[in-house]
């Protein structure tokens, strides 16, 4: 085989790997975008230590259960969860997004799934029911540690 051939034949290979990469990302925010979906049907679910399904979430649970409705299986751990996908600011959060807090003097120990709007969804603890809360109020402002864009 000639160089110019080996060179047009790497080319070729490039470039259908960008267009594979590229067809995947609008596929992965579009996976995203009906976790964000299913998750606001949520709101009102019991808080369930250790629970992934409507009859009770945790808030890892409750992420684990809204992307697989997507078609995405995360695990049901919060540590876990977060070093899935890639770190994303603050600024630029997309509807799925996985924005995560520190609480009770644990780093990262709380999960919520961004919804656009400026409004998270999370499953909060013991007693209460999944909610939407601002991710601007203040208590939320204080415990943010970081957020992570899922099949990136």
């Amino acid at each position: 085989m000639s160089s110019v051939t080996c060179r047009a034949s790497a080319l070729l290979a490039l470039a259908f790997v960008a267009c594979a990469a590229a067809a995947a990302a609008p596929d992965a925010a579009a996976k995203r975008e009906r976790a964000a979906a299913y998750v606001l049907k949520l709101v009102g679910a019991p808080y369930r230590y250790g629970g992934a399904s409507p009859k009770g979430f945790d808030c890892s649970g409750l992420v684990l259960y809204s992307y697989r409705q997507a078609g995405i299986s995360l695990p049901h751990n919060t540590d876990q969860q977060r070093h899935l996908g890639q770190p994303v600011r603050r600024s630029e959060l997309g509807p799925g997004d996985l924005v995560f807090f520190d609480q009770q003097g644990k780093k990262h120990g709380h999960v919520a799934i961004y919804v656009g709007n400026g409004e998270i969804v999370h499953a909060p603890s013991s007693g209460k029911r999944v909610r939407r809360d601002r991710l601007d109020s203040p208590y939320w402002r204080k415990h943010f540690s970081e957020a992570r864009r899922i099949g990136v």
